[in-house]
């Protein structure tokens, strides 16, 4: 067994990479471990709310530079209806692929260290974390693993929703199309499920969707033929990939997400949970990646301030909680009948959904001033 010095971070997303850039600048010992050796895609709508935006700035990035989409608007679609408002602020979109490369660039130059193809195996009972050079003790893990499980360190809980199937492809829009997209996010129900279509850098749309199982076994198990047929019961969908052109060679995929998971802190927690290890929000309401940078921002404040995990996991479960319950409350609503036509009565509904399932503008500022 090797014994490292300073902290440990598992997972090159944004919470991990963000908890080593601040561990780092601030004069810790930290190593990341990544298990992928090149960026890569990942299944995630892309969707920066100004929350992630302030973080991100906070850790130097140019989401511009980086070609970042602005989005302003957003439209949810059903098969007869669509309604249409502000979000209240200005979002951006941008890959994960890019965003985590970037990130882990100014992790890198931050002064962490940042190895690539290193998968974490397991967590043992003495504190020593399993890959495949060996064992090492970190003197402080954070844990930044994503929806993937290390052995030995499970979530205390499976969330609320986590039945569905995740889908995401990229597509190259007709130019019409893409002209009447720019701006927007557009979210699209179906029976069992619904759909998030976006621009992002270079102008490729991200197309995320969740569906039931059941749907997808009646379709055989087929992406190409659960698109047909989702396009068929949505026309605006149907419309907006007329001649458009897939950029990946396979869809991503992914199952048993458990949304709506929040982590119960507990007298013996000694690893630092990030992101979604720590909470699950509810795609819906598009702040994943904001979260995940609030609680890495939480936990290293946590650390350079001589508190523990604890004192930080209940922190997050404040300012996270209500939002997570709302998020999940309006992802089940969602799937409801006639449920857009009603909200269409409301003015102000999708702004107000928007800022509901958000972070608080407080919550963010406490940490950032951290």
């Amino acid at each position: 067994m090797k014994r490292l010095e300073g902290a440990l971070v598992l997972g090159g997303g944004p919470a991990g990479a963000a908890a080593a850039i601040w561990l780092a600048r601030a004069g810790r010992q930290v190593t990341l471990w990544e298990k992928e050796r090149l960026s890569h895609h990942k299944i995630c709508g892309e969707f920066l709310s100004w929350e992630a935006q302030a973080y991100l700035g906070d850790l130097g990035l140019d989401l511009a530079a980086l070609g970042a989409v602005e989005i302003e608007r957003v439209r949810m679609v059903t098969a007869r209806r669509t309604v249409e408002g502000r979000l209240g602020f200005t979002a951006r979109s941008l890959t994960r692929r890019v965003l985590d490369a970037a990130l882990l660039d100014v992790a890198a130059a931050s002064g962490a260290t940042v190895e690539h193809g290193v998968a974490a195996r397991e967590l043992l009972p003495s504190g020593e974390v399993v890959a495949g050079q060996g064992a090492v003790k970190p003197g402080a893990l954070f844990l930044a693993t994503g929806k993937s499980n290390l052995r030995g360190c499970m979530r205390d809980g499976e969330g609320t929703l986590n039945q569905q199937l995740g889908f995401k492809a990229y597509f190259r829009l007709a130019p019409a199309e893409r002209a009447a997209l720019a701006g927007h996010v557009e979210l699209m129900l179906f029976k069992g499920g619904y759909a998030g279509l976006q621009l992002v850098e270079r102008d490729a749309a991200n197309l995320c969707f969740l569906v039931s199982p059941e749907r997808w076994k009646a379709c055989g198990g087929d992406f190409h033929a659960l698109l047909a047929d989702l396009a068929a019961e949505v026309p605006h969908l149907a419309r907006r990939l007329a001649g458009a052109v897939p950029l990946l060679d396979r869809p991503l995929a992914i199952s048993g997400v458990p949304y709506g998971f929040l982590h119960r802190p507990s007298g013996g927690d000694s690893i630092w949970r990030l992101g979604d290890q720590a909470a699950v929000i509810p795609s819906f309401s598009g702040d994943g990646m904001s979260l995940a940078l609030h609680s890495a921002r939480l936990a290293t404040g946590a650390l350079l301030t001589g508190r523990g995990p604890q004192d930080y996991a209940r922190q997050l479960a404040k300012d996270a909680g209500g939002a997570v319950r709302r998020a999940a409350w309006l992802q089940r609503m969602s799937g409801r009948e006639g449920w857009v036509e009603r909200v269409a009565l409301l003015p102000g509904v999708l702004g107000l959904g928007a800022r509901v399932t958000r972070l608080s503008g407080r919550a963010v500022r406490r940490a950032r001033a951290v």
